[in-house]
């Protein structure tokens, strides 16, 4: 293993290793405590995204309680006449409801009736395609002079509306839009490519956002008004900055990713905005970037004001498994000892919760560094400890045992038993070898994007996933020592990780094939995809326009002689569909002066990682997850304690049901939202059901059915004196049908 590389003086020694805990001078530096108490909800309003700056999913409401929610009704539906994967928590506003469709039209509805007073469709600004997956709006409004705005992100570019009429705001930026790359300067080019899935925070006059990059991540604050950039904080630093030094030398201008695209949380009263970030690219394969990786894979606190670090904790070291860290963190207040402590707690997608105090950084339980597995690949270096709290135990098995094999069936059992034998697992820090072996916890946690719900008494409520997934690395060469052409290569390295390596695709996770893509598209239409993106695909802009080419030759049979593509510039590991898909062994970002002939990695121009990584693979068996369930859990823990307080099946299946099997919980994607009056919603399941639970035993009070599966979390307000609950219901993951409704529900007149 390569130590991190170190400057010679001892404080240096010692500044790297307090690094790597997260502990740092910085932390001196915190605002002081706040003396006002913390109140989660927002009276009849839901005007922030999951419900308040400190994303705790909390309503204060009480019209409904565990009385009368069984006699919930659906009180309006509307269908946006979008298909997919529709993710948005949706925004009310003094009796207006504004959501963000799976195209990214911005709709305004009449949060009473569902009748529609408005649409923005950003297509009228910038034709093409925005992207997918848009999971909420950002309001901002000035209090006392009547301003106020909606903020929204499509393509590259963040838009200003006005409310009201849902036309752009002209004076904010250029002409009502602003390219979210403004400000960050990579290598002479002034704009990094940069989309958002989740939205940014609003603190004072400014937005504060990250979002998706194949490029070196970053934090930055514009001005609500003027669109002007306050201030930016690098997570991948340049030479000099604090924590370059956790990369090797130039190797912080070689990787890209390391942003945050799951959202962020906001202490207000003491303007600390805390970040939670991605791994670096590329996500597979770290030979280009030995060493902890800061600020990859942390949890990060910064000065809202200002921007400048005031404490971290890296919660993956020298990420090769696209550990995202995949929630946005829950500010929360606890009592330990008799001491109230106002808390951060961040999930991960091994199903680990970490808790810090807000304003120190310090855990309220240790962390221990232990053993995980060290790879053999050539070149790779695997980190040889990695964190693990002592509490709260973690929310989900950790490992895959011969005892959790499939009891769906004795064929089930046997061939899910005879794959473990075969392949084994070693939890979910696996080490990158070429021999296929099973991960779990799985790439999609644990926790996931949707995110957690916490109230006053200091308990937390989160829903998890209890999937296996296969994981393997492959050579990029051929046995006989060849390289494989550029089109291929490029492939495996942008493509395979979501079609396959060998193009069958995963229609279960809705990727499809390219062995048939001549008969859907021409490949000017998949060239055009690869430069704009579409859907769950992001945009391959920043890629080399030879090497997009190469991709499309290669899909449609045409590929031309390997010199016909040569570029100058860079590549970057391009990072998947969306919210924490990563790709596989990615060129590792190779800016190469032209006819120099080598690249700031150490590699020669146009020459790929040796190794690539397989793609995201369910395991499964008979058509379910190849293991004993739960499949899908609710969870309650008590973090005053440290202890999970119950654990409930999440979803079922109806056709396993019939066959007398008990709720099994089912994959699960959007997050719940707990009320003052003892309540849980949540939609999530692959059932198409939305749910009330009892906070304080996990025992179903109410459910309903819903067009598609709601793969959002709820919402919950009051119009006209009614309090309602309100949910996206798209559906469109785990292979469930698709489509783009919003249903409120409310109680009989």
């Amino acid at each position: 293993m390569m130590p991190v590389p170190q400057r010679t003086s001892a404080p240096t020694t010692l500044f790297l290793l307090l690094l790597a805990v997260g502990v740092t001078a910085g932390q001196r530096a915190a605002p002081a405590r706040s003396p006002r108490p913390e109140v989660g909800g927002a009276s009849r309003n839901w005007s922030t995204y999951l419900g308040d700056p400190g994303r705790r999913h909390y309503s204060t409401l009480t019209q409904i309680n565990k009385r009368n929610v069984a006699q919930l009704q659906v009180a309006w539906t509307y269908d946006t006449g979008d298909r997919g994967e529709f993710q948005a928590n949706n925004l009310v506003i003094e009796g207006v409801l504004y959501t963000a469709s799976p195209t990214r039209k911005v709709i305004a509805l009449n949060a009473a009736n569902g009748k529609e007073i408005w649409t923005f469709d950003p297509a009228t600004e910038r034709p093409g395609a925005g992207g997918g997956r848009q999971r909420g709006l950002v309001y901002w409004e000035n209090g006392s002079g009547g301003e106020a705005r909606i903020f929204t992100g499509a393509g590259n570019y963040l838009y200003a509306l006005n409310p009201k009429t849902g036309t752009p705001v002209r004076t904010f930026a250029e002409k009502g839009a602003l390219h979210l790359g403004t400000g960050t300067d990579l290598n002479g080019e002034p704009r990094t490519n940069i989309t958002l899935n989740t939205p940014g925070v609003i603190y004072k006059d400014m937005y504060i956002v990250a979002g998706i990059t194949n490029q070196p991540g970053s934090v930055r604050a514009y001005d609500v008004r003027s669109g002007g950039l306050r201030w930016i904080f690098r997570t991948i630093p340049r030479p000099g900055e604090d924590g370059s030094d956790t990369w090797p030398s130039s190797g912080s201008g070689t990787s890209g990713g390391a942003s945050n695209w799951c959202g962020t949380a906001l202490d207000v009263a003491r303007g600390i905005v805390y970040v939670p970030t991605e791994s670096a690219t590329p996500d597979f394969w770290g030979g280009n970037r030995h060493g902890v990786n800061l600020f990859a894979n942390s949890l990060i606190a910064l000065d809202a004001n200002t921007g400048k670090r005031l404490w971290h904790h890296q919660l993956v070291h020298h990420d090769l498994l696209d550990k995202d860290l995949p929630t946005p963190p829950v500010l929360l207040t606890v009592t330990q000892n008799g001491r109230r402590i106002d808390a951060v707690a961040q999930g991960t997608k091994h199903g680990l919760l970490f808790v810090f105090d807000r304003v120190t950084g310090r855990p309220l339980w240790p962390i221990e560094e232990r053993p995980v597995p060290q790879t053999n690949l050539p070149g790779e270096q695997t980190w040889p400890t990695q964190p693990f709290p002592t509490k709260p135990a973690p929310l989900m098995r950790q490992t895959y045992t011969a005892e959790d094999a499939s009891t769906l069936s004795p064929t089930a059992q046997a061939t899910t038993r005879l794959k473990f034998s075969v392949v084994g697992s070693h939890g979910a820090y696996p080490a990158p070898s070429l021999k296929e072996t099973i991960i779990f916890p799985g790439f999609d946690g644990g926790m996931e994007w949707g995110g957690a719900a916490a109230d006053p008494d200091g308990i937390y409520y989160a829903n998890l996933n209890e999937i296996p997934w296969l994981y393997q690395m492959v050579p990029t060469r051929r046995p006989d020592g060849a390289p494989l052409s550029l089109g291929e290569r490029s492939y495996l390295i942008q493509c395979a990780s979501c079609h396959g390596i060998d193009q069958r695709g995963d229609l279960a996770n809705g990727f499809p094939s390219m062995l048939d893509l001549a008969s859907r598209r021409t490949s000017a239409q998949v060239l055009e995809l690869l430069e704009k993106g579409g859907a769950r695909m992001p945009a391959f802009a920043q890629e080399p326009e030879g090497q997009r080419r190469a991709i499309v030759d290669y899909l449609f049979g045409a590929e031309q002689p390997e010199t016909a593509y040569q570029t100058t510039g860079g590549r970057r590991g391009g990072r998947g569909g969306g919210a924490g898909r990563g790709a596989p062994g990615a060129l590792p970002g190779q800016e190469a002066a032209a006819g120099a002939g080598e690249g700031r990695g150490g590699e020669r121009e146009g020459e790929p990682a040796p190794y690539a990584f397989t793609g995201f693979r369910r395991w499964q068996v008979e058509g379910y997850p190849a293991i004993s369930p739960p499949w899908g859990t609710l969870n309650a823990v008590d973090l005053n304690t440290g202890t999970i307080k119950w654990k409930v099946p999440l979803g079922e299946y109806p056709d396993l049901t019939a066959k007398g099997i008990p709720p099994t919980g089912t994959e699960n994607y959007g997050g719940p939202v707990v009320t003052a009056t003892g309540l849980i919603f949540i939609g999530a399941t692959a059932d198409e059901t939305i749910r009330a639970f009892d906070k304080d035993t996990g025992r179903i009070l109410w459910q309903a059915k819903l067009p598609f599966g709601g793969n959002a979390t709820p919402s919950i307000y009051i119009a006209e004196g009614k309090q309602y609950v309100v949910i996206s219901a798209g559906g469109g993951k785990s292979g469930r049908p698709a489509g783009g409704s919003i249903v409120a529900f409310a109680l009989p007149k």
